[in-house]
């Protein structure tokens, strides 16, 4: 497991605000933190140190904070720090704008100028849930006068890089009982290119960035595409190229770079035979043929797809899919593939 976790109810109810301000005022830039629901308060928050970025989940009763000019001059970090709203809302005044937050919705806030968060008037009973990312400011390739145009402002987390940024954030958050401390300075990494892209789209700055934060980028947008349409058949580089508006031998240099050698297309099947690998294991589809599997997965030739899922995973699909149903609890066995991968296929009794 990755980071520490705060729940409240851990903490006698009469001590449960004053705990949670101390260990929010420990880990963030110092702000005024109140509530109506001080003497009843709830919260659970997640700490993720991620190399160059500090990743917090957290759902709390509504608060407002609020950081003063004479909290910026005792003390700054530096720091941007970028929410994900999930649940509830969240208004946010700073840099002489004022904007209203909900589900779905991004913002930014720089420690080193004033800020109010508060709950919206017509929210002011709603459990806000999001997921904070603090990093410092030097990062950024962008001057902070720049930057300042996106403070406090309503940006999309539905569409582009902001998409992407959120689906990552949330699938760390999901996964962050399973990841390891050694886990951590890869994902931070990830993390932080889809920062410094979001900023430079919202910005137009993309110029800026150095060209090996661009080809992880343009990656992430790449294999994000593939997985939504591994169904189409007729989904090939070429295609993948032209929806992304480069050239073929481009996306597969870029591509290649970023995975160590591995091609597009390859990629492309390895990901068609892990999803009918799970839907073959899923005793609702039980009764559903293996080919009509395959086919949904964009793999329409029964002979090939065969040989294909026995290459990566050892045995042919059919015998993979009676494993599954034997065990009412599969433990994964590790067997090598012919292509010299080691895979996991779940044992018989």
């Amino acid at each position: 497991m990755i980071g520490t976790v705060f729940r409240s109810e851990d903490v006698a109810a009469e001590d449960r605000f004053d705990h949670w301000r101390e260990l929010v005022g420990r880990t963030h830039a110092p702000s005024d933190m109140s509530s109506e629901y001080a003497a009843d308060f709830w919260a659970e928050q997640r700490l993720l140190p991620l190399g160059p970025v500090t990743v917090w989940p957290g759902s709390f009763r509504p608060m407002r904070f609020r950081r003063s000019a004479r909290m910026v001059r005792q003390s700054d970090p530096e720091f941007y720090h970028v929410s994900l709203v999930l649940a509830g809302g969240l208004g946010v005044d700073q840099a002489g704008r004022a904007d209203t937050h909900g589900p779905q919705d991004l913002y930014v806030i720089d420690t080193s100028q004033p800020y109010d968060i508060r709950p919206p008037a017509d929210q002011e009973r709603c459990v806000v849930t999001g997921v904070g990312v603090e990093f410092p400011k030097v990062l950024v390739p962008v001057s902070p006068d720049r930057v300042g145009d996106l403070l406090a402002r309503r940006l999309s987390a539905q569409e582009g890089v902001g998409a992407l940024l959120s689906g990552f954030l949330t699938g760390v958050v999901r996964q962050a009982d399973s990841l390891q401390p050694s886990d951590a300075p890869r994902l931070g990494n990830v993390v932080l290119d889809l920062l410094l892209a979001w900023f430079a789209q919202e910005l137009g700055t993309e110029s800026a960035l150095p060209p090996e934060n661009r080809h992880r980028t343009l990656t992430a947008h790449v294999r994000a595409f593939i997985r939504r349409n591994l169904h189409d058949p007729d989904l090939t580089p070429p295609v993948i190229a032209a929806a992304h508006h480069i050239s073929v031998s481009y996306l597969h240099r870029v591509f290649q770079e970023q995975t160590h050698g591995e091609t597009v297309a390859a990629w492309i099947r390895g990901q068609r035979l892990e999803g009918a690998r799970r839907d073959l294991a899923d005793p609702a589809l039980r009764s559903t043929p293996v080919h009509v599997i395959a086919t949904r997965w964009g793999l329409r030739r029964p002979a090939e797809f065969s040989r294909a899922f026995r290459s990566a995973y050892g045995v042919p699909p059919t015998e993979y899919r009676l494993r599954a149903a034997a065990s009412p609890a599969p433990q994964d066995i590790v067997t090598e593939s012919a292509g010299g991968r080691v895979v996991r296929v779940p044992s018989g009794k």
